[in-house]
């Protein structure tokens, strides 16, 4: 049965995935315009990590999955882990 979770029970349980993996938020909403493409999602977080490996550590854990069982119930999402720049 649903618990009726909303999008702040996601970042309070997400934040113990993040502090684990030392994510940082680069971006997180804000104010954005789709210049080309379709319009794309309606808010957007960016986190940094240290390496892709925990990256895809922290997304696997169980603490995260928790999480995202939360996220699913509570909106949708589209995730994307990227190899980060290093020039």
């Amino acid at each position: 049965m649903a618990k009726g979770y909303c999008y702040k029970d996601y970042v309070t349980a997400n934040a113990i995935a993040f502090a684990k993996y030392n994510a940082r938020f680069v971006v997180r909403g804000g104010q954005h315009e789709a210049i080309g493409g379709p319009p794309g999602a309606r808010r957007h977080v960016v986190l940094e990590f240290d390496s892709y490996a925990i990256a895809k550590a922290c997304h696997e854990s169980p603490e995260y999955q928790a999480a995202a069982k939360i996220r699913d119930e509570a909106s949708t999402a589209e995730l994307i882990i990227i190899e980060g720049y290093d020039g």
